[in-house]
């Protein structure tokens, strides 16, 4: 006789909210891209992102994790970090380009989507330790931080051709092998350093002062980590491999 499958009923309410924050604001992003409201769309994503944060955060803290809330999160993580910054970007700099400018955007959607495949694929174990290839949220806070900067610091547009070489970039980066750190095992009951609780507080109010280019640094920062420690760990080993060496008889 075969054993019938019992699924449990229900879904843990807390993390799942905050999932659905994160659907909303991609949802709102591509309303504002209608109204022309660019750099809203960008903050719709800004926001995405912390819910998105949070939402696994929680789960972890409250012992709510659950496979319908891991695939809850993927599905809201295409429409707020692949489909919301593609069309932002394209909508705002990349459409003079025809199909060269929705190619690139699609382009973006794609890498995104087949790194959500792949992280879904892999085993817990790797997953808490650090991303393989650019998480999807960190290439669109790229895209988001580039459209709030531009239109309300700069009040211009970015050359389209700069823009479709980032979304390039962007898109190699998250299929990528390079690996990026997760810091899922960040601990705020440690005690620290005062000077670095100092440096912490600095950084939060040059953030509230100046947030637009406080963004760009950060997701750019983000985005940089990667490659940069990748170079430097093939720097430390020899181009030729490492030498074996043979023990006297």
């Amino acid at each position: 006789m075969k054993k019938r499958l019992q699924y449990r009923k229900g879904i843990y309410l807390l993390p799942s909210l905050f999932t659905t924050g994160n659907v909303f604001c991609g949802f709102y992003a591509f309303i504002a891209v209608f109204n022309d409201d660019f750099g809203i769309a960008g903050w719709a994503i800004v926001f995405a992102i912390i819910f998105d944060v949070l939402d696994g955060r929680v789960a972890r803290l409250t012992n709510t994790t659950s496979e319908f809330g891991e695939q809850y999160d993927s599905l809201a993580d295409i429409i707020s970090f692949g489909m919301a910054p593609a069309f932002l970007a394209y909508a705002w700099v990349l459409k003079p380009y025809g199909r060269l400018g929705w190619m690139v955007a699609f382009l973006f959607l794609l890498c995104g989507t087949l790194r959500l495949a792949r992280f879904n694929s892999t085993q817990p174990d790797v997953k808490s330790q650090h991303f393989v290839g650019l998480p999807i949220p960190g290439a669109a806070a790229v895209i988001a931080s580039i459209v709030i900067a531009f239109e309300d610091v700069f009040t211009t547009r970015l050359s389209p051709i700069i823009m479709v070489i980032v979304v390039f970039l962007l898109a190699f980066l998250m299929v990528s092998n390079i690996k990026y750190p997760a810091f899922k095992k960040l601990e705020f009951k440690k005690r620290v350093a005062s000077l670095r609780f100092l440096l912490v507080i600095v950084s939060l109010s040059v953030m509230a002062m100046f947030p637009e280019l406080a963004l760009c640094v950060i997701s750019f920062g983000f985005v940089l980590w990667g490659p940069i420690s990748y170079l430097k760990k093939g720097k430390m080993v020899p181009a030729d491999g490492p030498k074996e060496t043979t023990q006297p008889d």
